[in-house]
């Protein structure tokens, strides 16, 4: 499912860019061509995407351990990097044409041109969200945030070429890319911001946490009688759980293990899915403000 979403980005992408590169030339509108750059840089992203994902997929090995998720997050890091460098294209392309003027020119094919590429753009957005919510794929989930932003930029363009078109003011065409770029470098920040928790290993959500810690508490009763050293950190569409859980005294080997294992069930059912891993230790080793709180 994740490299079928992601090919159709592509797709939707690479015919996208024809389009605003035929409209723009024919126009002669910065804003159309600058739109165009977005595309284009929205194209790479979406093929880096397709590349990591499938990169993500392959099995462990003996130099990653742990498996090639991260590939995803790292894609997602180079996307928004893209991102920016667009935007600073955008923004020179703005600015040159601002500073030295314009002539007039009939918008109408470029004005059907955004309407298709925003319709498009919303549409195709629409389902790689969905792909990326379904499979938890950062890499899809950025995509398709390049896909809304490239949407909204159309939109505001597209208000832009109707009111030149009708005011004659050749000024607002500049000035609408600008304000795209300025949209872009937002998008841009927000991805790279993400990719960065992941990749320096953030925990998961405070929410995500708590179910963690819930679920132990419902152990109470099974021998359980704290916990310590609760670590938590996402790779990818990935989820890894490390907690040291402490049984009561007396309690067996074979059922401290047969409770751990029944335990990384509850919380991997309780995050969606996980990779959880727990270490098993005596009742001795609970310190003073780890005894378990039970609900």
């Amino acid at each position: 499912m994740k490299q079928r979403t992601a090919v159709l980005s592509v797709v939707s992408n690479a015919t996208l860019i024809l389009l605003k590169v035929v409209a723009g030339t024919l126009t002669g509108s910065v804003a159309i061509l600058t739109e165009a750059i977005h595309s284009s840089v929205d194209l790479v992203a979406s093929i880096v995407a397709v590349l990591s994902i499938r990169v993500a997929e392959e099995p462990a090995d003996r130099e990653h351990a742990y498996g090639h998720d991260k590939v995803e997050n790292l894609a997602a890091a180079i996307e928004a990097v893209l991102i920016l460098l667009g935007s600073a294209l955008i923004a020179f392309a703005a600015l040159r044409r601002l500073i030295r003027g314009g002539s007039d020119h009939d918008y109408g094919v470029g004005i059907a041109v955004l309407v298709i590429s925003a319709v498009v753009n919303l549409v195709v957005s629409t389902l790689v969200a969905r792909g990326g919510r379904v499979t938890g794929s950062p890499a899809l989930e950025g995509d398709a945030a390049h896909l809304r932003t490239d949407a909204l930029s159309t939109l505001g363009v597209l208000a832009a070429l109707v009111l030149v078109d009708l005011t004659g003011a050749q000024w607002i065409d500049p000035v609408a890319a600008l304000i795209v770029a300025a949209v872009i470098v937002i998008t841009g920040l927000r991805l790279l911001a993400r990719a960065g928790q992941v990749l320096v290993d953030q925990s998961l959500p405070a929410d995500a946490v708590t179910r963690v810690e819930a679920e132990i508490a419902g152990f109470a009763e099974r021998g359980v009688v704290g916990f310590h050293a609760l670590r938590t950190r996402s790779a990818g569409s990935r989820r890894y759980v490390d907690v040291h859980i402490q049984f009561r005294s007396g309690t067996s080997l074979e059922d401290a293990h047969r409770v751990a294992h029944e335990l990384q069930d509850q919380v991997t059912t309780a995050l969606g899915g996980a990779d959880v891993l727990i270490h098993i230790e005596p009742a001795d080793r609970v310190r003073p403000g780890q005894q378990l709180k039970t609900r």
